[in-house]
């Protein structure tokens, strides 16, 4: 039984929410520190920039794909053995995603007025449950992420009529905002050339339009309003969350599913925020690939069909454009470490919204949107709004 939309609970319907801290370890190549240590950095910072003490907490859940079982409690248990719900989430790309989620949907039921949200993982080989499905893949396990990717961009930029010069562009503006991001995986600024003269990985697909998979941590806690006045935090450092979405890949025509899903999915989060795709000031979205970018700014409505690759040129993405996209770095330059992601792109837009980005800044920034697809496929859309 499905139910109707005009009967579903939404977000508004329910308590609001806020996010009130945020916490970040450096996304990096992969170190011998553990994840605990890389976990308790994030959430300790998230702790500190809320004021909320961990006394206070009262659910977590973690974002994580790689470290095997029960990740939370010996990492959490390092801030004092509470009793609380801990819940470990795995939805691939979107595990962060999907742990703010859970989060968000908790403080808005009333099932909690604290909670946190982290995600933390160390590189490490992945294991896919498709593959042990039983069923032999049609293509026998040849088309990888990267050769997905590849032959969507190579579709793409033929029927737009654009160039490597215009996929190349995505690498440089992100690689140029992750420089001044010091929790970026990359920090290096690149140049047209440098990126399409880098080591290739799959068709036009050059090494720096890939995203880099390391290790790292984020974590943001979120509050009612109810906590915000017993704890005494400070409203206009509160950004509230005005819509939560997550959907799951159905049947589509002959465009990429992850497009066709990320259109979806951001169309409803829209809708349920009140808003539209003119109104957003920044975007963190799932560009794991280059070509991500270009085909999700044109689903989601941010641009026309087509358009993406001029607008690119016109500055129109750039901090100080029409919209900032990426402002962190984005996957492809910030990095991906899978588990932190989702939870990384939260604490971006959350800074953004706040006024605290510094050189990265949007200026006068009000909506921001998150963005992150999983395999499987799922997609999770975030819309935030700054401090009133």
């Amino acid at each position: 039984m499905t139910t109707p939309a005009s009967t579903r609970t939404l977000l508004s319907d329910l308590r609001p929410v806020y996010v009130v801290g945020i916490g970040l370890h450096r996304y990096q190549r992969a170190t011998d520190t553990s994840f605990v240590d890389l976990g308790l950095t994030a959430v300790r910072a998230a702790l500190d920039d809320s004021g909320v003490p961990w006394t206070s907490v009262e659910t977590a859940y973690t974002g994580s794909t790689r470290l095997g079982m029960a990740v939370s409690r010996p990492l959490l248990r390092h801030l004092g053995v509470t009793g609380i719900p801990m819940t470990q989430v795995e939805n691939a790309s979107a595990s962060g995603s999907s742990a703010f989620r859970l989060a968000v949907r908790d403080i808005a039921a009333g099932f909690a007025d604290v909670a946190i949200a982290l995600g933390v993982d160390k590189a490490a080989p992945g294991v896919r449950a498709e593959t042990m499905t039983g069923v032999a893949p049609h293509d026998e396990g040849l088309t990888t992420p990267p050769v997905h990717f590849a032959l969507l961009a190579e579709e793409y930029l033929r029927s737009r009529g654009a160039g490597a010069e215009d996929l190349a562009r995505v690498a440089v503006k992100n690689h140029g905002n992750a420089a001044d991001n010091p929790f970026a995986h990359r920090q290096q600024r690149r140049t047209i050339d440098e990126i399409l003269a880098d080591r290739p990985i799959a068709g036009v697909l050059t090494r720096l339009e890939c995203c880099p998979v390391g290790e790292g941590a984020a974590a943001v806690v979120v509050v009612s309003e109810r906590a915000m006045a017993e704890l005494g935090i400070e409203p206009a450092r509160a950004v509230r969350v005005l819509s939560s979405v997550q959907q799951s890949e159905q049947l589509y025509g002959t465009r990429s599913y992850d497009a066709e899903l990320t259109g979806a999915t951001t169309e409803q989060a829209l809708s349920e925020a009140g808003i539209g795709a003119a109104d957003l000031d920044v975007v963190e979205l799932h560009d794991a690939f280059a070509i991500e970018e270009l085909q999700y700014l044109e689903t989601m409505g941010i641009c026309e069909e087509g358009a993406a690759p001029s607008c690119l040129r016109d500055g129109e993405f750039d901090i100080g454009g029409r919209v900032a996209v990426s402002p962190s770095g984005g996957l492809l330059a910030m990095g991906h470490p899978i588990g932190p992601t989702g939870v990384g792109q939260i604490a971006e837009i959350t800074r953004q919204l706040r006024g605290d980005a510094g050189v990265r800044q949007q200026p006068r920034a009000e909506f921001g949107l998150a963005h992150l697809v999983g395999l499987g496929a799922v997609c999770v859309t975030h819309v935030l709004a700054a401090p009133a």
